[in-house]
Formats: C-alpha cells, structure tokens, sequence
C-alpha cells in the first residue's frame, strides 16, 4: 500500500534533521533589519510617488464634487425662487387676465342690452307709426268709401222695398 518511494523518504527525514539540528525555524541575523529598512524605504517611496499624488488626486476630486454640489444646490434653491416668483406673476396675471375679461364681458352685456332697448324703442315707433298709417288710410277709405255705401245701401233698400218707400 505504501507507493512513496524509499529515496523520498530519506530526503524528506534528512530534511527534518537539519532543521532539528540548527533548533529554529527562523534565522534572526543582519537580515531582519535589512528587510526591515527596505520595507521602510519601499512605503516612504510609495507614498511619495504614489499614496500622495494619488491622495491628492482623491482630496482634489473630492473638493470639486462638493463645490459642484454646493453650486447645484445654490442654483436649486435660485431656481425653486425663480420658480416661486413665477408662479406668483402667473397668479397674479391670471386673476388680472379674468378680471379684464369679466369686465369686457359686462361692458359687452350693456352695450348689447343699450342696442336692444334701442332697437326696440325703434321698432316700437316704428310700429306706433304704421298703426297711425294703417288709421289713416282706414279713415281715409271710410270717408272715400261713405258715399259708395250710401249709393249702394240706397239701392239695396229700393230693390228690396221699392222706389216709392225709400226717399
């Protein structure tokens, strides 16, 4: 069942000894702080090349969103009154708009009541003066017409009672 070979195992043994024969893990000699300093000089080299401008990118960025937002919320707010101002002429425009309209409209209402009452004072003569036409020329066709019935009434009587009855 074993399938690793013998060789591998004496590596793998001879490996373990010499670590065992040293007793430690970690070698802590001249080359910890060397590490050290290169990991210092590494940060100080990136944030002067890199975190810094880049930070400074970020608080720049930062600073012109929110001068944005500020100028955004100043014009919201010119707006918002404009927009109130507006408003408020488009009220007032309106109610003077219907008051001009209302006062048109009376002024149309008189003008076509004082045309009517004209028109029918007009007519009213008018007619006043056909119905003294009509009784003159009625009067007049009874005076012209008295003598005609007189004749003729005359005749009727003499044809009917006789010539000696009717004087």
């Amino acid at each position: 069942m074993n399938t690793i070979p013998q060789w591998t195992l004496s590596l793998a043994t001879a490996a373990v000894e010499e670590v065992a024969e040293k007793g430690k893990l970690f070698d802590f000699d001249a080359t910890l702080p060397l590490m050290a300093i290169q990991f210092v000089i590494l940060v100080g080299v990136l944030n002067i090349l890199f975190y810094k401008p880049l930070g400074k990118v970020l608080d720049d960025r930062d600073e012109y969103i929110r001068g944005g937002l500020g100028n955004a919320k100043a014009r919201l707010a010119e707006a918002e009154e404009l927009t109130k101002k507006y408003e408020a002429e488009l009220a007032t425009t309106r109610r003077e708009a219907q008051a001009v309209i209302a006062a048109a409209k009376a002024e149309a209402q008189k003008i076509a009541a004082g045309q009517l009452a004209e028109t029918q004072q007009a007519a009213q003569v008018q007619r006043e003066q056909a119905q003294q036409e009509i009784d003159k020329q009625k009067q007049s066709a009874f005076t012209a017409l008295e003598p005609q019935v007189e004749a003729l009434s005359r005749q009727i009587l003499t044809k009917l009672l006789g010539a000696e009855l009717v004087k």
